[in-house]
């Protein structure tokens, strides 16, 4: 599941090269292109590709800290 969120995410912020990262790969506020916009594309391709349906009051910075953090996220939703 791991390197499907690290395609969404690539694919999300347009990031060309995403072959070193991995479960502690830092999102937020290490990677520019991950600013709010992108988390509601993150979010929303999240919610297509796994068939998950994720409220606003369900979403925190946690959950972006890495990419560990989110695929746990996204493990436990589906």
């Amino acid at each position: 599941m791991i390197k499907q969120v690290i395609e969404i995410l690539q694919s999300c912020l347009q990031i060309e090269d995403c072959s070193e990262w991995n479960e502690q790969t830092q999102l937020l506020g290490a990677v520019a292109e991950f600013d709010s916009m992108a988390v509601v594309t993150v979010i929303t391709q999240l919610e297509d590709n796994f068939g998950l349906s994720i409220e606003d009051d369900e979403i925190s910075a946690d959950i972006f800290e890495t990419v560990g953090d989110l695929t746990d996220f996204v493990k436990t939703r589906c």
